[in-house]
């Protein structure tokens, strides 16, 4: 009996240990989307022909590139220590999905770095046609990746494999490996979302944090206006795909069952879930409306960015609780990952669990820089006055 007791308590320990780190999966991932407004920034340079202006939206969001890049990488490195076997399987068999985005984010470095550097033999609009692809591919793609992990992706896992002196690999991709992601329609309207989603919000950021004259200021609202129509239209068309879409259910470690509108039913069993769903849709349109049609509104970025943490947030978490395989299999059912079958063991999860009480205090250094960076708005002036300038 006491060895049973023992056993039990174990059990329900690591199921606590893979919630919580699911949990700050879902808050990287989460923070990385808002941060996303940095590529979205990159992606509307080409829209103005005015070289001040240009120079002045790289500036701003040029001091806040790294934090985008550091989330990621932060993001990858949780799921390795939590969730090694959805590591292995989506980094190591979607590889020519990561690489592309990983050669965005390379872009992007390169991009601010030479742009403006003395002795640049291509020209500034060569790096800043490059910030344009880079900043517009990396939302996109980024979106396809986190589609998949809703309409499922070409993998097939044998554990069995590693033991195969001859070909130890453990999950086996389809001929695509990540390409058959990237050209999936479904995984297109996620894609789109999002970049128009960073679209959207840089063009709140530059509201808040840009002062160079009405005709800026007014140039951006009409920015917002457009881009956030779009978002609104891609954004409904997936959560319509979404709520409707049949999904797996857990009903053992590695068995699984079809049931229809899964998601829809997640969000009706975690009812937490839907309230802070509606709750951030409803900040996210309300700073688009405030932005558009008052005249003189700053604010929208703040309301915007809480608003689109809440909706992603609860997006992980009908993805990965409530029996719900968060990387569905089209190849094989059976080898869906979820936060119980891919999980580090308890003694990573637990370890790991004792450093991750230094995430808030990263957090509010960040917070209290950016507070710094951004105590008033960007101009020309105080541009031209930096020598690090982009």
């Amino acid at each position: 009996m006491e060895a049973d007791y023992t056993m039990m308590e174990t059990d329900h320990t690591l199921f606590l240990l893979q919630h919580y780190w699911w949990f700050l999966i879902s808050v990287l991932g989460a923070l990385l989307v808002f941060l996303l407004f940095v590529q979205g920034g990159q992606s509307m340079l080409m829209c103005t022909r005015n070289s001040e202006h240009r120079n002045l939206m790289v500036n701003s969001i040029g001091t806040k590139w790294e934090l985008t890049f550091t989330t990621l990488v932060v993001f990858g490195g949780a799921f390795f220590a939590s969730f090694p076997l959805f590591y292995s399987t989506s980094f190591g068999g979607a590889y020519w999905l990561w690489i592309l985005i990983l050669f965005t984010f390379i872009a992007q470095a390169v991009g601010y770095q030479y742009r403006r550097k003395k002795g640049n033999l291509y020209g500034t609009r060569f790096f800043d046609i490059l910030l344009v692809l880079s900043g517009a591919f990396g939302c996109f793609l980024l979106g396809v990746a986190v589609s998949m992990m809703f309409f499922g992706a070409d993998f097939k896992v044998t554990m069995g494999n590693i033991l195969d002196p001859g070909a130890p690999v453990i999950s086996q991709w389809g001929a695509g490996h990540g390409w058959e992601a990237i050209f999936c329609w479904r995984n297109w309207i996620l894609g789109f979302a999002v970049l128009f989603l960073a679209r959207t919000q840089c063009a709140l950021y530059f509201m808040n944090n840009i002062d160079a004259g009405e005709d800026f200021f007014d140039r951006c609202r009409r920015r917002v206006l457009v881009n956030g129509v779009i978002f609104v239209v891609f954004f409904l068309a997936f959560v319509g795909l979404l709520l409707t879409h049949t999904g797996l259910r857990t009903t053992g470690f590695h068995s699984f069952e079809a049931v229809p509108f899964k998601y829809f039913g997640n969000y009706v069993d975690m009812w937490w879930c839907l309230v802070l769903f509606l709750v951030g849709v409803a900040m996210v349109l309300y700073a688009i409306g405030k932005s558009v049609f008052i005249k003189h509104y700053t604010k929208g970025i703040w309301w915007s960015g809480i608003g689109t943490v809440l909706v992603v947030l609860t997006l992980f978490w009908v993805a990965g609780y409530n029996d719900t395989p968060y990387y569905p299999s089209l190849a094989d059912a059976s080898s869906s990952l979820t936060i119980a079958n891919s999980s580090s063991t308890k003694f990573t999860l637990n370890v790991m669990s004792v450093v991750s009480i230094l995430v808030p205090f990263v957090v509010a250094y960040i917070a209290y820089v950016w507070r710094k960076m951004n105590a008033r708005p960007l101009t020309s002036a105080e541009m031209d006055s930096d020598h690090h300038s982009y």
